[in-house]
């Protein structure tokens, strides 16, 4: 497989990944489609858009044309295109839809019409909603409680259906919470690590309780590589650790790692539906070989010197009428 089709790829863990695969699969030509949303940035993918074996297109998932046009220039499809961030499918689920189902829907048909090789859909964990207890495996049933998601989940019984009715080599991930280069400051860590260096509040949900797991975006780019290659098709595999850590941990570690005070701690009022855990069982893609490299106090400190090291990349975001509207509505006057 060595024409891909990333759509997404501009985003967060979809330039990881882009970057994952130039850097392992010398022989890969990558189309990345991406819309250049908000969340994503074309400057996520410099020093790799020019090499020769990268096509960057910018458009939509959900225009037909483009996507079938596109995809039959590729063996595989890995799909990270979404609308991502909780908060905002809470005061507004209508994008999240559109992206994270229809387009979903999109690019199975066409994957269908062109007898794609692999067709890989990026999940969450959150398809399970909250777990008070245990480890969620793969075969649990879905108990979204976001309309974010409530999309992804959608979606990931349309991937299914199309491996059952018309037996699309489908392959799906769950992944954790994923931390790492690149990934835009209205997530849980870029806003404490971003908020700390410019000694501002990091507001916490809450009482600070809630639980996740963290991964590291290599590690997840790994799995990601590892279960399209060597995935059972029709299968879908967990991708996390087992580093539970809460949200006031979270803050307190940054705050440790970056000398600041804890008075910078600001508890906000809580989101709404909040899931207080996810956690994930990943013995389905550890019999496959993998195995996460990174320990949390690693993937921490890598990310946090990458978002002393790039300044300029986040600060231009955060000083965008977008960022700072969603910022004032979701923190200032919570």
């Amino acid at each position: 497989m060595d024409a891909l089709l990333v759509t997404g790829g501009a985003g967060f863990i979809g330039s990881n990944f882009v970057r994952y695969l130039l850097n392992h699969y010398p022989c890969s030509n990558i189309i990345v489609l991406d819309v250049l949303s908000y969340a994503a940035n074309l400057s996520n993918l410099d020093g790799i858009i020019n090499s020769g074996r990268l096509q960057f297109v910018q458009g939509d998932i959900c225009n037909r044309t483009l996507v079938k046009e596109l995809m039959s220039k590729v063996d595989a499809v890995i799909n990270f295109a979404a609308e991502s961030h909780v908060d905002r499918s809470i005061l507004d689920p209508s994008s999240f839809i559109t992206t994270n189902y229809n387009g979903v829907y999109i690019l199975l048909e066409a994957a269908k019409d062109l007898g794609i090789k692999r067709f890989l859909q990026v999940s969450t964990d959150e398809v399970y909603g909250h777990v008070p207890d245990g480890l969620s495996i793969e075969s649990d049933p879905f108990m979204p409680r976001s309309p974010y998601a409530a999309s992804k989940a959608a979606a990931d019984l349309l991937v299914q259906s199309y491996f059952t009715t018309y037996e699309l080599p489908v392959l799906t991930t769950r992944g954790g919470n994923t931390i790492g280069p690149y990934q835009y400051p209205e997530k849980v860590l870029p806003i404490f690590i971003t908020q700390a260096l410019e000694n501002q509040p990091l507001p916490i949900y809450g009482d600070g309780s809630a639980v996740r797991s963290y991964v590291y975006v290599e590690d997840h780019c790994s799995a990601i590589d590892l279960v399209l290659r060597s995935g059972q098709v029709g299968n879908a595999y967990n991708v996390g650790t087992n580093y539970e850590v809460s949200g006031t941990d979270l803050a307190d570690a940054v705050l440790n790692l970056l000398d600041r005070p804890k008075n910078l701690r600001k508890f906000v009022r809580d989101r709404s539906g909040h899931d207080l855990r996810y956690a994930l069982d990943c013995s389905a893609i550890k019999s496959l070989g993998w195995r996460p490299r990174y320990d949390f106090q690693t993937m921490l400190e890598i990310t946090t010197q990458w978002y002393i090291d790039h300044k300029q990349w986040w600060q231009e975001i955060k000083k965008s009428s977008n960022y700072q509207n969603y910022y004032e509505n979701q923190y200032l006057n919570r």
